[in-house]
């Protein structure tokens, strides 16, 4: 496959969105989170997303032109109108206003409203970590999975994602999706006509399926059963309830170029260690868990793989399939024809 070094592909892929009618400060904040997810090695939420972007810029379920500000802000509390843009400018000012904040006030929580699909959520709490800080973030998404009891598709799988530095090492960052499993493994099976475990979907009815092409009709179902859509509906409010933002169910799906605004919401909670036992005893009681963790074969702290697949990808570069390249360069050269 070809191979991009990451500022070759920052650029390749700031152009294409370009293209597509994002302002050059959004494009090249989308481009950033893009390219960092993918040399974490999280492909899902990284360039592959940049057609599915400008298609949502050119059927105007993202507005190029918006520039997050914000709207209310009281102490530690702040909340952040990304005006139907693309959610990475507004989770930018996020991150500053979080740290900015719980440095005053010892904690923070940054709202985001009338926001869209904010890729890996890992990624702004990675940053708030980097500077000492503890980091929760949330996001809802279209709907996808019932509640509790439930059959119809009405919370998204709403990602989770937390942040804890260390003494002298990288922070340890959780990021996971509440349903069983990634939609796009369901897709996968779907494509290959291969059948998918029960327990991961129901059909359109409501019933458990083993079909994958009868699950993408259907609902995904959370991780741990009931206690996962009771997990999900805790983002749900937070991302919601909050900001004022739309409930999944109100969002059209983000697998169609063509559909509403999604007007989406993020949470951010932000926590400085020196508010409360202090930062020195954070960072002992951390090291204590990450060694008790590494005395046992086999355990991997969480992050570490991610990061040592971008420190790779800073080395090496990155392999991206022939088809998407092409695609990329296509969008790219719709700037170019445009200038």
């Amino acid at each position: 496959m070809p191979r991009l070094t990451l500022a070759e592909a920052h650029a390749l892929a700031t152009a294409a969105l370009r293209g597509a009618g994002a302002s050059p400060g959004m494009a090249a904040s989308t481009a950033r989170a893009l390219v960092a997810a993918e040399a974490a090695g999280q492909g899902g939420h990284g360039l592959s997303r940049v057609p599915h972007y400008a298609g949502f810029l050119r059927q105007g379920r993202a507005d190029g032109a918006a520039e997050p500000v914000l709207r209310a802000a009281r102490g530690g509390a702040a909340l952040i109108d990304a005006r139907d843009g693309l959610a990475f400018p507004a989770l930018e000012l996020a991150v500053a206003e979080g740290a900015a904040r719980a440095r005053a006030q010892g904690v923070a929580c940054i709202g985001i409203t009338n926001s869209h699909h904010s890729g890996a959520m890992g990624l702004p709490v990675r940053a708030l970590a980097a500077e000492g800080l503890v980091a929760l973030a949330f996001t809802n998404s279209p709907a996808a999975m019932p509640v509790a009891g439930g059959r119809r598709p009405l919370l998204g799988t709403n990602p989770v994602a937390a942040a804890f530095p260390r003494r002298g090492a990288p922070p340890l960052v959780i990021d996971l999706a509440l349903s069983a499993v990634a939609r796009g493994r369901i897709a996968q099976a779907a494509q290959a006509g291969a059948p998918i475990p029960e327990g991961w979907a129901l059909d359109a009815a409501g019933r458990p399926t083993t079909d994958a092409r009868a699950a993408l009709d259907g609902a995904m179902l959370p991780l741990g059963g009931p206690k996962g859509a009771l997990l999900a509906m805790v983002v749900e409010l937070l991302c919601v309830a909050l900001t004022g933002a739309a409930f999944g169910f109100e969002a059209d799906s983000f697998f169609a170029p063509e559909g509403n605004r999604p007007r989406l919401g993020q949470a951010l909670l932000v926590v400085d260690p020196g508010a409360l036992a202090g930062q020195a005893a954070f960072l002992e009681r951390v090291e204590a868990l990450v060694s008790a963790m590494l005395a046992e074969d086999g355990v991997r702290l969480p992050g570490a793989r991610r990061d040592d697949l971008a420190a790779r990808a800073a080395r090496e570069g990155i392999e991206l399939p022939a088809a998407l390249l092409e695609a990329l360069r296509a969008l790219a050269g719709e700037l170019r024809a445009a200038a």
